[in-house]
């Protein structure tokens, strides 16, 4: 009997070591796609490049989410419905740590600390019986696209970056596909020694430029795919001598292209998205020797308080194939809610670019003749409208202003001011002095004009004016666009220095003018000085050594 119980025990033992063995080895799906590069090496079925009906069955099967009444899909992710920006990490090391601008935006980590966390990510992945892999390109132009690929654990995972990415057209197409960078996105894996490795919380989002490896974990929010490759996107192209650029982009029939920058709740998705003009994209652009590209091959709007009143054309789009993110759903009729936010005030939508009736199919456009930089102003100082001078666009470019209400809405009236490097900080990996001065450049090239924007409060600031009406912000935009704006007669603004106009057909004075909205004109005075204090102070951070300065082409205080 103890003979018979060890001879068990053997075979049990060679089993085991025959599995362990095996394992060592990659599967057949990893082997042809290359993933045992990476250290994965055990997932036995890989779902690439599933087709939309075939990722609905997945998501279903898998029970990710649910399906509304018009067939859209719907998925929550956790407690984090937004990005995590205090998670975000690149490794530091030569040669890319000469070129990073270091510090809140772009935060420091070890190697040795990356490594232990990418063990750990590809660990959990060999765990795995099955997974799934994106591969697909960021920039609408061959000659500068990047290959890009995403290995996710769920299917809505790649939905999403289906939606947001540029789709190969033929399985040709990506045949011995070698990318160019790899997001591992291990949602499910957490930091424990987070404290002991110096980084702020069990979730990561870790860079490392020279291996061309980024890891996800802790997080579930799709939007840190996404805005992980524009982070490098931001890093390649300026070296290259392309512009990157956090705008949303459109054409008109004649073939002129405008640029749309702003912070969100500017407006920057709405404007674009203009019945009469053809949309190249609702976010993130480049600028290189043959005009505008779109990054992506789909949009992420956010959907609070969406109707198809206000925005039909984001409102049209969520259909079957597009992707709802954190947005409440009926129980009973399966119909969302955009005026819900228990979940959040983020909830949002990705779907693919054709889901615009005039979208523009090649994703490009010419060099621009128009550039905006919106703002939503809540303290009520800014004009409607303003022409900037080349000098003047460099400052408001490197300035990012836009103010939010402090607080809740309810007893508390005093707008807070924000200011965001080239109107994106948050995905800045050079120093943006880099960004402005090959905007600069680019700008000057090809004479393109520079206005600023003004979405936000007249007649008083937040709690006293109102709302700047869309009809108004349309027919600026619009004025801006047919070039009959430059048929106005301009004022200078004592304080900013820019021209404003006097008079545009459709607009009234008062608004135009936004001291003469004002009923009490002090008022208005004070409130200028302090905004262009604001600016003043926010900007000294740009004047060192070695860089273009701006600070004369902003307010006078």
């Amino acid at each position: 009997m103890l003979l018979s119980t060890m001879m068990r025990s053997g075979r049990r033992l060679a089993l085991h070591s025959l599995q362990n063995q095996a394992r060592a080895f990659a599967s057949p799906a990893v082997s042809a796609l290359g993933l045992d590069k990476l250290g994965i090496t055990n997932p036995t079925t890989i779902f690439r490049n599933l087709s939309y009906p075939d990722l609905a069955k997945h998501e279903e099967a898998n029970k990710e989410g649910t399906f509304v009444a018009n067939g859209t899909f719907a998925v929550d992710t956790g407690k984090f419905t937004g990005r995590s920006p205090k998670d975000k990490w690149i490794v530091k090391q030569a040669p890319s740590e000469d070129n990073l601008w270091w510090g809140s935006v772009n935060q420091p980590m070890k190697g040795e600390v990356f490594e232990e966390l990418y063990k750990k990510c590809v660990a959990h992945y060999n765990k795995l019986d099955k997974a799934y892999v994106f591969d697909g390109y960021c920039g609408a132009n061959p000659s500068s696209r990047k290959k890009v690929r995403f290995l996710t654990e769920q299917a809505w995972q790649q939905h999403f970056v289906t939606n947001m990415f540029i789709r190969p057209q033929s399985t040709k197409e990506i045949e011995g596909f070698a990318p160019d960078f790899t997001i591992i996105n291990a949602c499910r894996v957490v930091d424990e020694k987070w404290k002991e490795h110096g980084i702020n919380s069990e979730v990561f989002v870790a860079f490392n430029l020279e291996k061309k490896v980024a890891i996800i974990g802790g997080t579930f929010y799709g939007g840190e795919m996404k805005k992980g490759i524009f982070s490098m996107m931001n890093y390649w192209l300026p070296l290259e001598g392309i512009m990157p650029m956090h705008c949303s982009a459109n054409k008109g029939k004649a073939g002129d292209t405008a640029l749309f920058f702003g912070l969100s709740g500017t407006g920057k998705t709405t404007l674009s998205a203009d019945p009469g003009r053809y949309l190249i994209g609702d976010d993130e652009h480049g600028w290189d020797d043959h005009g505008i590209f779109n990054f992506e091959g789909g949009c992420y709007a956010k959907t609070i308080n969406l109707s198809e009143e206000n925005e039909p054309d984001i409102y049209r789009a969520i259909k079957r194939d597009a992707m709802l993110e954190n947005v409440y759903i009926d129980p009973t009729t399966k119909v969302p809610d955009y005026y819900n936010t228990s979940k959040t005030e983020n909830g949002r939508v990705s779907y693919p670019l054709h889901h615009i009736n005039n979208y523009e199919p090649t994703s490009m456009g010419d060099h621009p003749d128009k550039v905006i930089f919106l703002t939503c102003d809540a303290f009520g100082v800014l004009p409607p409208v303003a022409k900037l001078s080349p000098g003047q666009a460099m400052y408001h470019f490197l300035s990012g202003y836009t103010a939010k209400v402090a607080g809740t809405e309810r007893g508390i009236t005093e707008p807070q001011a924000t200011f965001s490097a080239c109107f994106g900080a948050a995905f800045l990996t050079l120093h943006p002095t880099k960004y402005a001065d090959l905007l600069q450049k680019k700008l000057e090239k090809h004479g393109t004009a520079t206005y600023l924007v003004n979405t936000g409060w007249t007649g008083g600031g937040y709690g006293v004016g109102k709302r700047m009406s869309i009809k108004n912000t349309r027919t600026c935009i619009d004025a801006i666009l047919d070039g009959s704006i430059k048929n106005a007669s301009f004022s200078t603004d004592p304080v900013f220095g820019f021209s404003v106009p006097k008079a545009l057909h459709g607009v009234a004075s008062d608004v135009l003018d936004p001291r003469t909205a004002w009923a009490d004109k002090a008022a208005y005075d004070a409130q200028r000085l302090k905004l262009g204090a604001m600016f003043q102070k926010n900007y000294t951070k740009y004047v060192t050594p070695g860089v273009t300065d701006y600070s004369s082409h902003g307010p006078k205080v």
